[in-house]
């Protein structure tokens, strides 16, 4: 009862946190009243319901969620994949921090403007989103498995199991949370920073695109009714990810507590 009268209280405080800063939207776009300088809020919810109700539109975001998403889950297996060889072998750790600590520290602008003189407007935002993703897993997933238990591992050794069995039962499971927060800071950064390659490649169908053309003809209407779209599926998409890799944590973590 104390836990659902706590969500309630949490729903209730974001959502009058949002209606705030609606309001003051609200109040400046009437101070200003200029929609070419700061379109309303009701203004930018027609453009976009407008939207809505177009074919072109579903295009345009299935193009750049399939885009962007793709490149997630293969930065997710990457990631992963370089934590492990890493966190087994120093010589592989010692060869890819150089390479991880410049990747986290070069702008992301450099690398889109760098990566437009030699990839494809259309692989370019996928790129930049496996740029962000990447390096958060690797070194998320590398701490997790360093930091696995040994009590685990030495009856894993006492009751002689399987590789596949120690994997699945005493690393997964060790090291789902540390997963699970790479995936909370790198998804809604690897979204933006896609979007933002979009933008400076426009690509044929991407909302970046949109949101650039929207910039050049001074549609400032249309440019802040994508720029909604673009903050709502960021949540939906993060919400839904998170909630699907929620729910396998908790499979593997009563399959960790079947080993103990």
């Amino acid at each position: 009862m104390k836990h659902s009268r706590k969500k309630i209280y949490t729903i209730l405080g974001v959502a009058a946190s949002v209606i705030f800063w609606i309001l003051v939207w609200a109040a400046l776009a009437w101070q200003i009243n200029s929609e070419f300088l700061l379109p309303s809020p009701l203004g930018t919810v027609s453009a976009l319901w407008n939207m809505l109700f177009t074919l072109t539109f579903w295009q345009i975001i299935g193009a750049s969620i399939s885009r962007i998403l793709v490149a997630i889950l293969i930065s997710l297996i990457i990631g992963s994949i370089m934590a492990t060889l890493t966190a087994k072998l120093d010589a592989a750790d010692t060869l890819l921090a150089p390479l991880m600590t410049v990747i986290k520290a070069t702008p992301v602008a450099s690398f889109i403007i760098l990566a437009i003189l030699w990839m494809d407007r259309n692989t370019l935002p996928a790129f930049i989103t496996m740029l962000i993703v990447v390096p958060i897993v690797y070194s998320n997933v590398s701490a997790g498995i360093k930091g696995v238990d040994k009590n685990l591992l030495e009856v894993a050794k006492i009751y002689k199991f399987s590789l596949s069995k120690r994997i699945f039962k005493i690393y997964v499971p060790s090291t789902m949370p540390y997963f699970l927060a790479a995936c909370r800071a790198s998804l809604g950064m690897a979204w933006k920073a896609g979007i933002a390659a979009e933008v400076l490649c426009t690509p044929k169908q991407a909302i970046g695109t949109q949101i650039y053309f929207a910039k050049t003809y001074m549609e400032t209407t249309e440019l802040f009714a994508w720029t909604l779209a673009v903050i709502l599926l960021s949540v939906i998409i993060e919400k839904l990810l998170i909630r699907g890799m929620l729910s396998l944590s908790k499979k593997l973590h009563v399959a960790n507590t079947e080993v103990k």
